[in-house]
């Protein structure tokens, strides 16, 4: 009993740190917080402060009670006909556990919160709506389509909130998000999200002006073994294709390669836009077509001297034994971070490289496979020769600067773009890299 007392006074110590109210504190503790996380330490005075913020960490991090509890200390509850705060989240179960936080930690507060997760008919949410409430948790698509339908009235909001930003631009909702936040006009802006890229920033310069961008890295203590890693971040699919090609170039490095794609359909294309002019070079494990380069047995593959490469799907060709490959190459990340991870343990003493081409959008796969395995991939420069397709910017965007946590408001240009110190167009490839390896190890 004194025990327990003591362990929850010096939690409660801890979490005043966060400059929480005693009741809030309570109910932290009784809820199994005992102390604050990175994220909550470094972002809370912000959000109290009213600053807008891009708050990076890992999933598990505390992203969401962070603005929990900053939205339960800055409400002043009031029956106001309008919301003070809108939340965005990627789907329904997201929204449903976010409101469940709320109610968890709102412990005898009279607080109005309503959920906009297309589960109910528009004109009932609409009504409801209009009886006054505090907090709304919608997804982008939701919350827009009762906004035209006039009964979502952002008049009186305070905080405008997006849950898990990457993934709703992952899923194509950066739209709504943009038209929402700018109907919203000026209020506070917080972005809670496990990555950044350029496709995000491209939704939020719509709509953030200076905010401060808090990244938190939290790998834990432990890290698993596995192969040498080199990550290389492209634009598009045809920039990787580009890349294979090039690294491809070098048959004395690259004598044996395994290349990783998500579906059959994209390993036959793939397939088909590496062929050489050595007969059989180049193939896929159990082609479509019985007239295209290929082996049904992995074995073989490994067996025969002349083929050198081969494209391999995700799709329904199961665990593999890459004993003897010295190259893997993930052109794409798989959905599923267990097929990565089971590529990736080293098992024995063999000299193995991995490598993996991802874009923003793939970003979130990498981020989860770097906490699996307790540390960050290592990023590669692209060749020097490497064809790079740029994508067109839409016109008249706006980049609105962004400024580290250190940083002052008038630091430099927008965070994503690159100084021009940084611009390298030089590159130790993965050939180089692999020959100086073994060159060490036989000296």
């Amino acid at each position: 009993m004194c025990k327990f007392a003591d362990q929850q006074n010096r939690s409660s110590v801890s979490l005043d740190k966060l400059k929480l109210s005693k009741a809030l504190v309570i109910s932290m503790t009784d809820a199994g917080y005992l102390s604050p996380k990175e994220i909550q330490a470094r972002t809370m005075s912000r959000i109290l402060g009213g600053q807008d913020i891009i708050a990076v960490a890992p999933e598990g991090a505390g992203k969401t009670t962070t603005y929990v509890l900053g939205m339960l200390m800055r409400l002043k509850y009031t029956k106001d006909d309008a919301p003070k705060v809108l939340i965005l989240v990627a789907d329904q179960a997201r929204g449903e556990a976010v409101i469940e936080q709320f109610v968890s930690l709102s412990k005898n507060r009279d607080l109005n919160i309503m959920g906009l997760l297309g589960t109910g008919g528009l004109d009932a949410e609409v009504s409801e709506l209009a009886l006054g409430v505090d907090i709304v948790v919608a997804t982008p698509t939701r919350a827009r389509a009762v906004y035209l339908k006039l009964g979502l009235n952002l008049s009186k909001l305070q905080t405008f909130i997006v849950d898990d930003a990457a993934l709703i631009v992952k899923q194509g909702m950066q739209l709504p998000v943009a038209e929402l936040a700018r109907s919203a006009g000026k209020c506070q802006h917080l972005i809670f999200t496990e990555v950044v890229h350029e496709k995000l920033y491209k939704m939020t310069d719509q709509f953030l002006n200076f905010p401060t961008l808090i990244e938190v890295e939290d790998f834990g203590p432990e890290k698993t073994e596995i192969v040498t890693q080199l990550l290389y971040l492209v634009p598009n699919y045809q920039t990787k294709v580009n890349l294979l090609r090039t690294l491809l170039r070098d048959d004395e490095v690259f004598d044996k390669v395994v290349v990783f794609i998500n579906t059959r359909l994209a390993a036959q294309k793939l397939a088909k836009s590496l062929e050489s002019p050595k007969v059989g070079e180049y193939s896929m494990l159990r082609p479509l077509h019985f007239d295209e380069n290929g082996f049904d047995d992995f074995e073989d593959f490994k067996a025969t001297p002349e083929a050198r490469v081969l494209v391999v799907s995700n799709e329904g060709t199961g665990p593999l034994d890459l004993d003897g490959i010295p190259f893997l190459v993930h052109f794409e990340v798989p959905e599923a971070k267990e097929e990565f991870l089971a590529r990736i343990v080293k098992r024995n003493d063999d000299e193995v490289v991995s490598l993996t081409f991802a874009t923003d959008m793939e970003l979130l796969q990498v981020r989860k496979i770097e906490q699996s395995i307790g540390q960050k991939l290592e990023i590669a420069e692209l060749p020097a020769d490497v064809l790079v397709e740029r994508s067109s910017k839409p016109k008249g965007l706006d980049k609105n600067r962004i400024v580290k946590e250190s940083d002052g408001p008038s630091g430099g240009g927008a965070y994503h773009e690159k100084k021009e110190s940084n611009s390298k167009d030089y590159n130790y490839g993965i050939g180089q890299k692999a020959k100086m390896t073994m060159k060490k190890k036989h000296s």
